[in-house]
């Protein structure tokens, strides 16, 4: 048989049950996945941390029926009605414990000098930081710069070792290849900001050095077609007008 989930705030909710009920120790302790002992020394007041009660009932996790069932049989098993809903960060920065907050720049610095290749929009995401942290660690400009140690983000519990290898492999697909060529899939946004800026470049200059070639081309033509229509307007052979011109000549000499 499956185990059936625990309440969201498991503490609360059993110390309202234990206020506001007449529940035995061992049936609040499984139906809140705690310790019998646990329960025993929060309904003795002996526990460190004391707990606001949560009603399992408004928050629809038990019935007021379900309950009662198990105030008349102390051998009952509370069973769950409406399991909590499981939340999940899936946008927006990686909260960290304020426990951990002051181990970020040893991460930072840690990531830094051992893989330049991860970007700081990379590391901002895996450790929950700011790109003027990460800039001022680079530079030696933070406020603390004399008290950062390199350590290990994983070791620091800032992030899974899963998640710091695939930042890492992600990075490394956006630096050159050992053949020298780079990898088109994966190309950071200042690269593909500068690609597409290289594009429209050649692209302009093509249009450019097209227009300029279509000017020679029609120039050419013209010039062509001049020296063609000045061919057509020249007389066909000259030497015949110049031995008629002779012939003239000839003429009025005899007739003189």
């Amino acid at each position: 048989m499956a185990k059936q989930p625990t309440p969201l705030m498991p503490h609360a909710t059993a110390t309202w049950l234990i206020d506001n009920t007449a529940l035995g120790f061992s049936q609040i302790a499984e139906f809140c996945g705690l310790h019998i002992l646990e329960v025993q020394a929060m309904a003795d007041d002996l526990a460190s941390s004391k707990y606001t009660g949560r009603d399992p009932v408004h928050s629809g996790e038990l019935t007021q029926e379900e309950i009662e069932r198990g105030q008349q049989d102390a051998s009952y098993t509370l069973k769950m009605q409406k399991a909590p809903i499981e939340v999940t960060r899936t946008k927006g920065p990686r909260y960290t414990p304020v426990s951990k907050r002051q181990d970020k720049p040893d991460g930072i610095a840690w990531i830094l000098r051992n893989h330049p290749e991860v970007s700081d929009a990379q590391i901002g995401k895996l450790i929950g930081t700011t790109r003027n942290t990460i800039g001022a660690i680079r530079e030696r400009s933070h406020w603390n710069i004399q008290n950062i140690q390199a350590k290990d983000p994983v070791t620091l519990g800032l992030c899974s070792q899963r998640e710091l290898d695939a930042v890492v492999a992600k990075a490394a697909k956006n630096i050159k290849t050992e053949d020298g060529e780079e990898d088109p899939v994966a190309i950071d946004t200042g690269s593909d900001r500068e690609r597409l800026i290289q594009e429209l470049r050649a692209e302009r200059e093509a249009q450019t050095k097209a227009a300029g070639e279509a000017a020679q081309k029609a120039e050419a033509a013209a010039w062509l077609e001049r020296r063609r229509a000045e061919g057509a307007a020249e007389p066909e052979n000259p030497h015949a007008d110049e031995s008629g011109n002779a012939l003239d000549s000839n003429r009025e000499i005899d007739e003189g």
